[in-house]
């Protein structure tokens, strides 16, 4: 007992168990604040220079609610389900779920068709086109340039007997997309400027878009929801507007043979007039009823159309924009100061990284060398 009770041998257990001493640490630190502040001082200026390098961009982003193509039959169930966020699975005759839009955005074809979309400049003194603005007006900060000099000299031996084409998905035809080289490159930069998500409980979409330029990106956000938007309703009424085409041409069909027959009927009365014979009676009849007959198909094919125009229109969606495209005032990118920040953040860590290890494992090593 009167060992477990002296105080002395207790705190000299306490000591040997006590694996860091934070007291020494800070000191040690505090000893040497002028490392430390020179360090972070150097990473400060650095990341200055890295935060005023990157090229500024601008976010414009637009906000889509498509109509809800679900069937109503759950009644009051299928309305408390919306409300919980819950999806019944609807038995809509729509195929193209909304939760599919983002990646319609990002097909190839979709993205294809975007580069010969007409631009300007924030001036508006320049005009041309998405594959241009890619091409000749985007800036990369200076390291890149050293970071892909070994891609480049890479690429100056390699063979030019290689085709460029590259086969990616299908086209409207059903047959492969061939995109070149530079198209890969043009598709990967608009990948990485236009993105899209979709509210899995209320269908909202959301779409952003960002670049250098600030009108670019409002322009090019406008116009991604514009071209969706009419992707969805082509695809939804592909089939009510081919029924309206085939019934146009019967309906076209039956007009002309209508006006024929009534012609024919005309003539014969105008050409038979006074003649009371049964033979010219019965062909007068007959072309009447042939008349009568022609009109009633006409008649038909008519309401028919006006029932296929109907349904085109039933058939189109309705989108409602509740955030159009803005041109940004403020860039979203870079973010200086959490750059600043970072590089402080490093420095201060690499600073007190060399002082609690790095030297003493150098000094240890040039102590053995001395020995």
């Amino acid at each position: 007992m009167s060992d477990i009770n002296n105080p002395s041998e207790a705190q000299g257990t306490a000591n040997n168990g006590q694996g860091i001493d934070l007291v020494e640490i800070a000191l040690k630190i505090w000893r040497q604040r002028k490392r430390v502040l020179i360090w972070c001082g150097v990473a400060a200026v650095l990341g200055l220079i890295v935060a005023f390098s990157i090229p500024k961009e601008y976010s414009s982003f637009v906000t889509l609610v498509p109509e809800s193509q679900e069937s109503s039959g759950g009644g009051a169930l299928g309305g408390l389900a919306a409300m919980a966020g819950i999806n019944m699975g609807g038995t809509g005759e729509d195929a193209m779920s909304p939760h599919l839009y983002p990646d319609i955005i990002r097909s190839v074809p979709f993205q294809l068709a975007l580069l010969d979309i007409p631009l300007t400049n924030s001036a508006g003194t320049e005009k041309f086109t998405l594959e241009e603005y890619i091409t000749d007006d985007i800036r990369s900060p200076w390291w890149s340039s050293i970071i892909g000099l070994p891609g480049t000299v890479l690429s100056l031996f390699k063979s030019s007997d290689k085709s460029g084409d590259t086969v990616v998905g299908t086209d409207a035809t059903g047959g492969p997309v061939r995109i070149t080289e530079e198209q890969s490159g043009l598709i990967g930069y608009i990948g990485e400027a236009v993105s899209a998500s979709v509210d899995q409980k209320t269908s909202i979409i959301y779409i952003s878009v960002t670049t250098q330029d600030p009108v670019v990106a409002a322009t090019l956000a406008d116009t991604v929801a514009n071209r969706l938007q009419e992707y969805i309703i082509s695809y939804r009424t592909q089939k009510a507007r081919q029924d309206l085409e085939f019934t146009e041409k019967l309906n076209e069909e039956a007009k002309e043979k209508y006006y024929s027959a009534q012609q024919k009927f005309a003539n014969y009365l105008d050409s038979n007039q006074g003649l009371v014979l049964f033979s010219a009676q019965t062909m007068r009849d007959r072309l009447e009823n042939e008349a009568t007959l022609a009109f009633n198909v006409y008649n038909q094919t008519s309401q028919k159309l006006e029932l296929a125009k109907a349904k085109v229109q039933e058939q189109t969606p309705v989108f409602a924009t509740i955030e159009p495209a803005v041109v940004p005032i403020r860039a979203a990118k870079p973010r200086k100061p959490l750059i600043l920040i970072a590089f402080v953040f490093l420095g201060f860590a690499a600073a007190v990284s060399w002082i609690l290890f790095a030297e003493p494992l150098i000094d240890t090593f040039r102590q053995k060398l001395k020995q």
